[in-house]
């Protein structure tokens, strides 16, 4: 086990409060909650949100925090999933003010930002798989060291981009796939995933990098790296399934 592995905190149940709920398109809910007992995180942490039924049946998912730990809110972002039970209810039924039983912080492999671990790392990440990186940029900007992130975030298009602005104002490589993307020079970023040359100089002088997306593009994304410089013992990856 990792020193950030061995190092990273862990929460047990405890319970939100609902402060804010913010709908983005269809898609996406962003949700900030004021937590009881919260220990605070490092950014790269998730949180398993769970709901209760009167009969006693319960469902939960987890969710990648996209606050700074210096944030007094934990704030998580939900993608609303076909048939999904959880995502399904947070987007048609939460409300301001609700209480939702939560578990966290969880995980210690895919963390930045801990003491002594702001080492200089790289961030390739896609679509909802944004979030851990915007956790690390948030906290990178409190610390002032921004320098020592770079991030290349990817998505669809803008709008299905979760926080793509804060990204994009943040410095972020950002790599659009069906539409093409205006600088503020006015250059033109034609639609496409990142090219090993947008991504070089990128790694050079980093020992970390950070995966995080849909199996097919973690999978495109570590192979880029590869191409790219990193050392492929250097990359973490954290994946999940067709909610990418």
């Amino acid at each position: 086990m990792s020193t950030a592995s061995a190092a990273a905190p862990v929460g047990r149940w405890t319970t939100g409060r609902v402060v804010e709920v913010v709908h983005e398109g269809t898609a996406l809910l962003r949700v900030r909650l004021e937590v009881a007992d919260r220990v605070d995180h490092l950014p790269g942490q998730h949180y398993v949100v769970r709901l209760r039924a009167d009969d006693g049946y319960t469902a939960q998912r987890s969710y990648s925090v996209a606050s700074d730990p210096g944030d007094p809110l934990l704030e998580l972002l939900v993608e609303h999933l076909p048939g999904g039970e959880v995502s399904g209810f947070l987007h048609e039924v939460l409300e301001v003010g609700d209480v939702l039983e939560l578990r966290g912080p969880i995980g210690g492999w895919f963390t930045w930002g801990g003491a002594g671990d702001l080492v200089p790392a790289v961030c390739v990440v896609g679509g909802t798989g944004v979030v851990p990186a915007v956790a690390m940029l948030r906290h990178a900007r409190r610390l002032g060291v921004s320098d020592r992130l770079r991030v290349v975030a990817v998505g669809r298009t803008r709008a299905a981009l979760p926080y793509a602005e804060e990204l994009g104002a943040a410095g972020a490589l950002v790599a659009l796939t069906r539409e093409n993307l205006t600088g503020a020079d006015g250059s033109v970023r034609v639609a496409a995933p990142p090219y090993v040359d947008e991504v070089r100089d990128l790694v050079e002088g980093v020992d970390r990098a950070y995966v995080c997306g849909s199996a097919g593009f973690a999978s495109f994304a570590t192979r880029l790296l590869g191409e790219a410089g990193m050392r492929a013992t250097g990359i973490r990856v954290e994946q999940f399934g067709a909610s990418g």
